[in-house]
């Protein structure tokens, strides 16, 4: 069995109720193996030679009221091989713990505290622990999933996996906010095999707030505004009309059939009024069109 040898930070965001999990390792696709979480319930990475079971079984027992040290109890009943894992959990309620065996190679350790566990093995020291949980207290005004990120980078620049780089995710839950509102995965982003992951992970999670955010404000287009958009939608053969200025059915189908192709829908409310991000991707999208 090859080790997940790995840096990850799992915690909640007690404003929100946002559970979530960032990871990184020199291992291909780690986020295929290490990141669970549920909302309302808690969140958890297994790692170093990874039992994957870890995962859906802490959710079960922290489901069914179970605390952190419940869970690490019923590892330590069924598992033979726990001296060989590393895993850290935190609970709807904030409770929090990391767990790490003493067969990890070294260096390995982890720190738990109100509402995170930050974990990793195979790494260049202790500093990588220590910047991820520094950078995530101070970090405290950002949202989660910006939050785990900036952690992350945080013990990938203090040293990270000391055998290189190669993969990063980052998963967070929150009831009802999974895409159109069916599921509680909010954000569930992979970089696979990248030579530098977590900053390209940051760029997935920009274009991931320009995909499918709903923006707080809005305002109404303005005449010069809604011709512009005419004239760039008709040059891009999507609008039909004449660029009038004035807001029509035949507008809007143009606007929502473009924001379709560009996977942009879920920021769009119908109307002529759009808010500040959208605006401006039209406007780079459409340029010369």
């Amino acid at each position: 069995m090859k080790p997940v040898a790995t840096f990850s930070l799992v915690a909640q965001d007690p404003r929100t109720g946002d559970l979530g999990v960032a990871v990184a390792s020199k291992f291909l696709a780690v986020g295929a193996v290490v990141p669970y979480a549920r909302a309302g319930v808690g969140a958890v990475a297994t790692q170093s030679y990874a039992n994957t079971t870890y995962g859906p079984r802490a959710l079960a027992i922290l489901e069914a009221g179970g605390s952190p040290e419940a869970v690490l109890e019923a590892f330590r009943r069924t598992d033979r091989d726990l001296p060989l894992r590393q895993f850290g959990l935190v609970a709807m309620s904030g409770e929090s713990l990391t767990f790490t065996g003493e067969a990890c190679h070294p260096w390995a350790g982890g720190r738990a505290g109100p509402g995170f566990a930050a974990q990793g093995n195979l790494l260049t020291g202790p500093e990588v622990v220590e910047a991820m949980v520094e950078t995530f207290l101070l970090k405290e005004d950002l949202p989660l999933p910006e939050r785990l990120v900036e952690a992350l980078l945080a013990g990938d620049r203090a040293g990270g996996d000391r055998r290189g780089r190669q993969s990063a995710a980052l998963l967070v839950v929150g009831a009802g906010k999974g895409y159109g509102g069916f599921s509680d995965r909010y954000v569930d982003l992979r970089v696979d095999d990248h030579p530098d992951p977590v900053p390209e992970l940051f760029r997935l999670l920009d274009l991931h707030r320009l995909l499918f955010s709903r923006p707080k404000e809005k305002r109404p287009l303005t005449p010069e505004e809604i011709r512009w958009l005419q004239e760039a939608l008709r040059g891009a053969g999507y609008y039909g009309g004449e660029a009038t200025g004035t807001w029509d059915e035949a507008t809007e189908a143009a606007l929502r059939a473009f924001l379709g192709v560009e996977n942009l829908e879920e920021r769009y409310a119908g109307g002529p009024e759009l808010d500040e991000g959208i605006l401006a991707h039209l406007r780079a999208r459409l340029a010369g069109a």
